[in-house]
């Protein structure tokens, strides 16, 4: 914990001082309307999972205080119809329910966008039994003090801390929810659209111009909610993994949706330019994978088809990986009039490549430089950080 404490600490100075813009941004093919450009947007994904639980108001709070300009909470539904913010409708990772005795018989399976999963369900607990539980770190190479602290909130309890503590700070701090498994919540009669709207709209940001993004990786809820609401909308965009070449690989993984109407498009298929035509006739942006802009290759000496330890760590993971030139993605989505957000941005090195060493920053200055319109990171106060050096270094974009 000392560690993550000196972390914060030491962006805590590196920021003091300094104004943090979330009004302007990059872009690299539309250089004659500068004016009209804004910085990268920065979206705590899950709050400042970094430091802190998931998906907690504390974690959230940490965000905001590190610069994020939006949080992101992701939604699953309570068995009687309240949204909540977690990650997943299994529980059993993220809360601390396998000590609760009084819960015990509700372990079970369940069957999840095609996956059998054993566990406990949030739509078998109703809200009050929830808040009796109190959240946990899921990766165990992340700081575990702070497990077993903090209560699950609601998306209403998300949107008054976004709008209290942008009150508090004078700037504005949005929400980017993400409806999860909505195929799922609407087979169980639990549908989340209409709920997270009028959310939304109880606390004034149901109209056009409110600080909201809505995000899925299904295609016919965001259809559904382009007919129910002007907010914008974002179209997430997934992958099994990358090929040792760096190809993508998302071969038979595409939206839930897709898979049960009997589709046969991957993810993969979205990000064409006839998919991101399509992608533009119901959602204001697209949401893809980091590694679908620019992509990792690893070494395969040996010829077994798998990337190779190349580092000897013990692992093999994106420090082992050269990073490739970037793709057209997002030259792509912009000439479509679409916003580009890409996940997620991390500071441990399993998540970066070889290139970079051991500077995260380096990568986040990369994807600004590319002209991102936004993205996601586990610790946005390294995204913010590295988006101020760049405004006031934008040399480091070779301009």
């Amino acid at each position: 914990m000392k560690r993550a404490l000196l972390a914060i600490t030491m962006v805590g100075a590196v920021l003091a001082g300094v104004r943090v813009l979330g009004t302007e941004r990059w872009d690299d093919d539309r250089r004659d309307r500068d004016e009209d450009r804004k910085m990268p947007l920065v979206i705590g994904h899950r709050g400042a999972t970094g430091y802190l639980p998931e998906h907690t108001l504390a974690s959230y709070k940490l965000a905001i205080l590190r610069g994020a300009d939006y949080i992101e909470p992701d939604l699953v539904s309570t068995k009687d119809g309240v949204l909540i913010a977690r990650h997943e409708v299994n529980i059993t990772e993220t809360t601390n329910v396998a000590g609760h005795p009084e819960f015990a018989s509700r372990l079970t399976e369940k069957t999840i966008d095609g996956i059998k999963e054993r566990g406990w369900f949030a739509d078998d607990f109703t809200l009050a039994e929830i808040k009796t539980l109190r959240a946990k770190q899921r990766l165990a190479f992340r700081p575990q003090e702070f497990n077993d602290f903090y209560q699950v909130p609601t998306f209403d309890e998300v949107i008054e801390l976004a709008q209290s503590w942008g009150r508090y700070t004078g700037r504005v701090i949005g929400v980017y929810p993400e409806t999860k498994h909505p195929t799922y919540h609407r087979g169980v009669r639990l549908p989340l659209e209409e709920k997270l709207l009028r959310s939304l709209e109880r606390h004034g940001w149901g109209e056009p111009g409110s600080p909201v993004f809505i995000q899925s990786f299904e295609v016919g809820n965001l259809r559904r909610l382009n007919r129910m609401t002007r907010l914008p909308l974002v179209q997430l965009v997934d992958a099994n993994d990358v090929r040792v070449d760096g190809s993508i690989d998302s071969d038979g993984y595409g939206p839930y949706d897709f898979k049960v109407s009997g589709d046969p498009r991957t993810y993969a298929d979205l990000v064409t330019p006839a998919g991101l035509a399509e992608i533009a006739t119901y959602a204001d942006g697209v949401g893809p994978w980091k590694r679908y802009i620019v992509s990792v290759a690893g070494v395969d000496a040996n010829h077994d088809g798998q990337a190779d330890d190349v580092n000897h760590d013990g692992t093999v993971d994106d420090s082992d990986k050269k990073v490739l030139p970037p793709t057209t993605l997002i030259r792509d989505a912009h000439r479509l009039g679409l916003i580009v957000h890409t996940w997620t941005f991390r500071n441990e090195q399993r998540y970066q490549g070889g290139d970079y060493g051991e500077s995260p920053a380096k990568e986040y200055v990369q994807f600004y430089c590319l002209g991102i319109d936004g993205l996601f990171s586990d610790f946005p106060d390294t995204a913010v950080t590295a988006r101020t050096l760049l405004q006031l270094a934008p040399r480091l974009c070779g301009r």
